[in-house]
This record gives structure tokens, C-alpha cells and sequence, in this order.
């Protein structure tokens, strides 16, 4: 988290539980319904499925232990929340130990449409249900222990690969172009707009290209990449990938196809 946030981490007791109040499990309950209902349609069966396999509650905020105990059974995968941002080291070695590292604090209500920093409706509801299908979290446990392998010069492009996959990737399907990446599925805003709307591009994934492709953080996305299929990311990340990063450094980022940040404001 960002040193000007006015967002706490919560930390869980002795026996793993987290305390929210009824006002954030009121948030929880409005987000959890606004999202359930526009999904259908836009996000890929992968994810709906594993929303239901997680069994989250609609009503409260869900505990991270529970959430684990689910995955744990299902795909071998699991949470850990953690107190504030860590390192990008940390955060890769959660990764390779099958962990996902995720925050605990739940948006305020005058926060409800738009946070940037990521909280617990991100993590959970976003995040975790791409993590039920096996695939999936073998790609992004690939993902850590490769990250922990690569010099600290290629980091910024994997994190443009975790962005451009993991938060706002796309999918094709047999029922067309599909949600799976969490930045995207937690938006109501962006959620509609990734699929529907004829503003951003919608390129096919190519290592080499995403490696090349600046983004901004604050605005929808005005690029996004279609995979095929979650073992394309998971053969990716099985790859050596600095030849690959490499030719990106050599060739440079691609002209950004987004405003300057002073001309933009926040999605």
C-alpha cells in the first residue's frame, strides 16, 4: 500500500479470524451482489465455476482461512493475507509455495465504485476463483519460481506479464471472448467495458509484445491481450523467457496508446 493511503491492513487474531464491522460487511454483501450479477456472459466458465466451488458467503465478508481451506482442497493452492505491501522477492516466493499474498481491508462505501489500491473483494472475489482450476495455479506458482530466478533488470516486465494475464487478461472461448484476469472481474465499470466496448484493442497474447507494452494503473485498460487457454501461460512461464526479454529490452517499450496521466483522469 501506497505511504498516502488511509486504509489499514486488519491482522487476524490467535486463531486466524479477522474482525470486520457490519458496515464493511455491508459492502461486502452490495459488491458481492453488483458483481454476481454482471458477470454472466462476460467472465469465462472457469471463473463462475470456481465461484461456486469457493462457496463465498454473500452476506459478510469472507474469512481467509476458510477461503484456503477451500482452495487447499481443491487445487492445492491457498491465501496468505499479508500486513502491507511486501517485496517483490516475498511476493514471488508465496507464489512458488502455492500461497496467493492477499490484503485484508475491504473499501470504504465512498470508495465503492473505484479503489486502486487492491482490498479483500479484489483478492478474494477477483483473484480466487481462476485459482480453483489446477492449470491456472500451476501457471502462477510457475510464475513465482520463475520470477525468484530471473536478475532484478527483468522484473518490470514480469510484472507487466502479471498485469496483462493475471489482473486484465482475456480469454477466448467457444462462447466467445471471456473475462478471467481479477482486475477486470472485480470492476463493475470495466467488466462491461473489456468486452464490450469498441474503445480498447484487443490483441492476441504474444510474449514478446506484452513484455513491450507500458500500461497505466489508473484508467481502463486501452490494451488487453487474448490468451487461448490457461496452459498457454503456464508453457510461457515453463519457458526461458529472458531470450524473449532480452529481445523486448533491445526493441523497447511500444508507443503507450493512453494519455498522459495529467490528461486522464481515473476510471
Amino acid at each position: 500500500m501506497g505511504k498516502t493511503s488511509t486504509y489499514e491492513s486488519k491482522i487476524p487474531d490467535a486463531k486466524g479470524i479477522i474482525r470486520y464491522s457490519e458496515d464493511e460487511n455491508a459492502v461486502w454483501c452490495d459488491l458481492y451482489a453488483r458483481q454476481k450479477a454482471l458477470l454472466p456472459g462476460r467472465v469465462c466458465n472457469a471463473f463462475l465455476n470456481g465461484i461456486e466451488a469457493l462457496e463465498l458467503p454473500a452476506d459478510r465478508v469472507p474469512q481467509l482461512k476458510e477461503v484456503n481451506a477451500r482452495l487447499q482442497e481443491i487445487s492445492g493452492f491457498g491465501v496468505e493475507p499479508v500486513p502491507a505491501l511486501i517485496s517483490p522477492k516475498r511476493f514471488f516466493t508465496l507464489l512458488a509455495e502455492r500461497k496467493f499474498p492477499a490484503a485484508t481491508f475491504i473499501r470504504r462505501r465512498e470508495d465503492f465504485d473505484y479503489l486502486q489500491e487492491p482490498d479483500v473483494f479484489h483478492e478474494i472475489f477477483g483473484h480466487c476463483p481462476m485459482l480453483t482450476l489446477p492449470t491456472y495455479a500451476d501457471f502462477l506458482q510457475k510464475y513465482g519460481e520463475t520470477a525468484l530466478t530471473l536478475d532484478k533488470s527483468y522484473l518490470w516486465m514480469m510484472q507487466r506479464l502479471f498485469w496483462f494475464t493475471v489482473e486484465f487478461g482475456l480469454i477466448e472461448t467457444e462462447e466467445g471472448t471471456r473475462i478471467y484476469g481479477a482486475g477486470i472481474a472485480s470492476s463493475a465499470g470495466e467488466t462491461p467495458y473489456a468486452v464490450e466496448s469498441d474503445k480498447p484493442e484487443r490483441r492476441p497474447f504474444d510474449a514478446l509484445t506484452v513484455f513491450r507494452t507500458p500500461y497505466r494503473i489508473d484508467i481502463f485498460q486501452t490494451v488487453y491481450y487474448v490468451i487461448d487457454s490457461a496452459r498457454q501461460l503456464y508453457d510461457l512461464v515453463s519457458s526461458d523467457l529472458v531470450p524473449v526479454m532480452d529481445e523486448a529490452k533491445r526493441l523497447g517499450s511500444l508507443p503507450p496508446t493512453f494519455p498522459p496521466k495529467e490528461e486522464a483522469g481515473a476510471a
